[in-house]
C-alpha cells in the first residue's frame, strides 16, 4: 500500500468525487454557470476546482472556441480531475495569488471553496484582478450551521466521539453564513452589482452510512484529519440513531442544505 502524502491526497480526492459530487455538489453547477452567464467563447476560471465538477459542466458551454481552467491547491484533487477530463487546463496554485495575468478571464467561478482560504478578501481581490472589465463573478458558499441543522447535529456528534479537530474540520464549510458580511467583502474587493441569494438544495446520499463516510473518509482527510477505524465505526453506529430522522422510505439520507450564491461584476 502506498502511504506517501500524494497517494493519500489522491485517495481522499477519489472518495470526494465518488461520495460528495453526485450526492451534494453537482446540483449547484448549473445555477452558478447561469449566474455567471457562461456562454460560447468565454474564458472561464474555476477557483478551488477540487476534482472538477464545475469546470466539467462549464466546458460544453464555452465550446468550441472557449477555454476552461481549473485551479486548486491540492495536487491530489488535480490528479483525479485530469483523469476525468483531459480537455480542461488544470493548474495547481494559490487562490490568494492566482498564477494568471490581469484581465485573463471573462468569468471567474468558485464553488464551495472561498470558505477555506486563509485570506478570503485577498482571494476575492485576485478574482477581481484576473477578470476583464465587466467580467462576471459567481461564488457558492454554504449558509451557516443554523441554516443547515442536519450538519449541525453531525458536528455535535463528531465533537463528542471524535474530538474537536474532527468537529472543526466539519464546521469549516459553514463559516461564511453571514450574507451581509459576504456582500460587503465582495464590494470591498472592487466588485459592482453585488448580490447574494440564499438557495435551498438537497443532500441525497444512498444511506446514513454513506453520508457519514463521505465526511469521515472523504472530507476529514482532505482537511488533514485522519480517524482510526474504531472511531469511524463508533461514529457510524451512533449516527444511525441520532440522524435516523433524515432516512427516507427508501433508506436514503435526504435533507435540505442551504447555500449562498454571490454574484458581481468587475467595473
Amino acid at each position: 500500500m502506498n502511504d506517501t502524502p500524494m497517494a493519500q491526497e489522491i485517495e481522499a480526492a477519489r472518495a470526494y468525487e465518488a461520495l460528495f459530487v453526485p450526492s451534494l455538489f453537482r446540483q449547484w453547477a448549473t445555477p452558478l454557470l447561469d449566474l455567471a452567464r457562461v456562454a460560447t467563447g468565454d474564458r472561464v476560471l474555476d477557483v478551488a476546482c477540487g476534482t472538477g465538477i464545475l469546470a466539467r459542466e462549464a466546458q460544453p458551454r464555452v465550446a468550441p472556441c472557449g477555454l476552461v481552467v481549473g485551479l486548486d491547491a491540492m495536487g491530489g484533487m488535480l490528479e483525479v480531475a485530469r483523469e476525468l477530463d483531459t480537455e480542461i487546463l488544470w493548474r495547481q496554485g494559490d487562490a490568494q495569488q492566482l498564477p494568471f495575468e490581469a484581465e485573463a478571464f471573462d468569468a471567474v467561478l468558485c464553488q464551495f471553496g472561498l470558505m477555506f482560504f486563509i485570506d478570503q478578501p485577498a482571494a476575492l481581490g485576485e478574482m477581481h484582478r484576473v477578470l476583464v472589465p465587466a467580467g462576471r463573478l459567481a461564488v457558492a458558499v454554504f449558509d451557516g450551521l443554523e441554516g443547515n441543522p442536519a450538519y449541525a447535529r453531525e458536528v455535535a456528534l463528531l465533537e463528542r466521539i471524535a474530538g474537536p479537530a474532527a468537529a472543526e474540520a466539519l464546521r469549516a464549510p459553514f463559516v461564511l453564513g453571514d450574507a451581509t458580511a459576504l456582500s460587503a467583502m465582495a464590494r470591498e474587493a472592487g466588485f459592482e452589482d453585488v448580490a447574494v441569494t440564499t438557495r435551498q438544495g438537497i443532500a441525497d446520499f444512498p444511506s446514513i452510512t454513506s453520508l457519514l463516510e463521505a465526511d469521515l473518509r472523504g472530507w476529514l482527510p482532505v482537511m488533514g484529519v485522519h480517524l482510526d477505524e474504531a472511531t469511524i465505526q463508533h461514529v457510524l453506529s451512533q449516527a444511525q440513531v441520532e440522524l435516523g430522522d433524515v432516512i427516507d422510505p427508501h433508506g436514503r439520507a435526504v435533507f435540505e442544505v442551504s447555500a449562498h450564491l454571490l454574484s458581481g461584476r468587475r467595473g
